[in-house]
């Protein structure tokens, strides 16, 4: 008899597999990132079409098989698409999901990390904070979730603003993260700085990210 197991998770990547399945990258609260198939996905009257998409937020109900989870259905309850509508927050977002993927592994506990990217697409859907704080801000808190965040460089001179602002982001919890702004100034030199530190921690080439670069 199969065993069916309900998961809370957001969907990652999507690769499409043969004629009409696909094959889903979840990040999920309960096992951490997993890799699930879902047959028939791709067709139109399929059931699982919308919910095995990029940003999708839910429960996946799942059975195992030899080597992968095949996902039976879903209950979406955020489909995040306000992101779709806007093409600039749209990779944003997706440059989110890569760093999650990037992050994350299968059997890790990664709440923290699904709960950071559930509330950072929130605000960049909300369109309240400009983009490139949300940015720095998902990409500093990254770390911090993770045990790598190194600190401030403290071989340049900053405005004291701006350490406030990372030493916030640092120690604030996920829920409170994005209710802040800060000066032009500020965020020049917060971007300056997450630059230097994301470069030297991650040394990965994200493919979201260069299109962003060529959008700014």
């Amino acid at each position: 008899m199969q065993e069916f197991i309900t998961v809370i998770g957001m969907v990652l990547k999507v690769v499409p597999v043969g004629d009409y399945d696909r094959r889903v990258v979840i990040l999920t609260s309960e096992m951490g990132k997993i890799v699930a198939f879902a047959k028939s996905a791709r067709k139109q009257n399929s059931h699982l079409v919308a919910a095995t998409n990029p940003f999708s937020f839910g429960k996946f109900r799942l059975y195992a098989g030899r080597s992968s989870y095949n996902i039976i259905e879903a209950e979406i309850s955020n489909y995040f698409e306000k992101l779709r509508d806007d093409f600039e927050a749209a990779y944003y977002g997706m440059y989110f999901l890569e760093i999650a993927d990037f992050y994350t592994r299968e059997n890790n506990d990664e709440k923290e990390q699904l709960k950071l990217l559930y509330q950072s697409l929130k605000a960049l859907a909300f369109q309240g904070m400009n983009n490139r704080l949300i940015r720095t801000i998902f990409e500093i808190k990254s770390m911090v979730v993770n045990g790598e965040f190194p600190g401030m460089p403290t071989q340049d001179p900053y405005l004291e603003s701006t350490a406030y602002a990372f030493h916030y982001i640092e120690t604030a919890s996920i829920e409170k993260l994005y209710t802040f702004q800060v000066s032009d100034e500020v965020l020049a030199e917060m971007l300056v700085v997450t630059e230097k530190l994301t470069k030297r921690m991650w040394n990965y080439k994200f493919n979201s990210l260069e299109i962003l670069d060529q959008l700014q």
